[in-house]
């Protein structure tokens, strides 16, 4: 067994691949895990079986998320000894994670940085100058290949392997896959979005969708930008047939998406999209919700591979409007490409296989460091 010490500032606490896949899965294996999270600024309840430790969140002025960070490395200076992996998910954590190392005794514990974005990407899509965006990107470019030393990387995605010097474990961010295969879809029809909602993730087009299809329903369960929020919250007023929930825990979200007629993936052409596989898109077809996508090279092809819904244009609302009114037509098409969702997700897209190889993965380096304790 591995005592695990599980750290965020800038994630939710609930987030779906940190607190129900990736601890699920070490708890499941026999490990112990202390969880250390923004719990109050989220407003979330800690796991009861869990042992938690409530952190500010990292948001916002560079001030405050300074603050943040400090208060991370202040637990990580009385928790790490105790513990025989640290594992952090918030790139901003990295200095603290040195300082943790230099200041640890040998053997520390093993100290691992989950990799699960492509923040030198996510550079470009900030309103700034480009050639501050190429700066910035090279910048934490240069601190991811840095980390490298000394501190162990878990990938999610295997294309992230191309911004290190060094091979690293990939853990895939897939999704738990019911054992249940689908139903037919009810017979009211609903439309699902499941995730963060922004401009360059689709709002404005899932929005547009729900306009010109008054007799679906469009159910939206994510977090939202505030001047997104704001505009989801009028559209939700407008529109009879529009369901903004806002944030809802991963088990309740995932059970809305049984029954769904399809599922939303507009993505913006951008170079973060381009690669990462939208877990969104997985989740769809774990459920047997047909996706519809626009054609960013990774969730186009996890579609079109599995013949598993409709690829359409960037912003093209009448290519969406299309495929939703075909499928409401055509029940039994409708059902053949979520039968092939659910088949493909179990097949290549379960964190029940995934989850093992993580939790092993752990449980090797803890078992390595204790060997070099004797």
């Amino acid at each position: 067994m591995a005592r695990v010490l599980v750290l965020t500032v800038a994630h939710p606490p609930e987030d779906a691949r940190i607190q129900h896949r990736e601890i699920g899965a070490l708890v499941g294996h026999g490990h112990e895990v202390t969880y250390v999270a923004p719990f109050s600024a989220f407003g979330a309840t800690p796991p009861p079986d869990l042992r938690t430790i409530d952190v500010p969140r990292s948001q916002g002025r560079p001030v405050v998320r300074a603050r943040a960070v400090r208060a991370a490395a202040r637990v990580l200076a009385h928790e790490a000894s105790r513990h025989d992996v640290v594992l952090v998910h918030d790139p901003e954590l990295l200095p603290a994670l040195a300082v943790a190392r230099l200041r640890g005794g040998r053997p520390g514990p093993v100290l691992v940085w989950d990799v699960h974005e492509d923040v030198p990407a996510q550079m470009y899509m900030l309103d700034l100058p480009r050639p501050v965006q190429r700066v910035g990107a090279g910048a934490i470019g240069a601190a991811e290949r840095v980390a490298e030393h000394g501190i162990r990387l878990l990938l999610a995605e295997y294309d992230y392997q191309g911004r290190f010097r060094h091979e690293h474990p990939v853990v895939p961010n897939t999704v738990l896959v019911p054992d249940e295969a689908p139903g037919p879809a009810e017979e009211q029809p609903r439309v699902v979005y499941l995730g963060a909602l922004t401009r360059a993730r689709g709002s404005d087009e899932l929005v547009a969708v729900a306009e010109r299809l008054p007799g679906v329903t469009f159910d939206v369960l994510g977090n939202a930008s505030p001047s997104v929020h704001d505009d989801l919250g009028r559209a939700a007023q407008r529109l009879d047939n529009l369901r903004y929930h806002g944030f809802v825990p991963n088990t309740e979200a995932l059970h809305r998406l049984r029954g769904a007629l399809a599922g939303l993936a507009m993505l913006h052409p951008h170079r973060n999209y381009a690669q990462s596989r939208p877990t969104k898109v997985m989740e769809y077809m774990a459920h047997g919700v047909p996706t519809v996508t626009t054609p960013n090279e990774a969730s186009a092809q996890m579609v079109l591979e599995a013949d598993a819904g409709a690829v359409i244009g960037f912003g093209d609302v009448e290519g969406a409007v299309a495929a939703i009114q075909g499928w409401d037509a055509d029940r039994t098409e409708q059902h053949r490409l979520a039968l092939n969702a659910y088949a493909t997700a179990r097949e290549q897209y379960s964190w029940q296989r995934d989850g093992a190889r993580f939790a092993e993965v752990i449980g090797q380096w803890a078992a390595a460091r204790s060997s070099r304790r004797r």
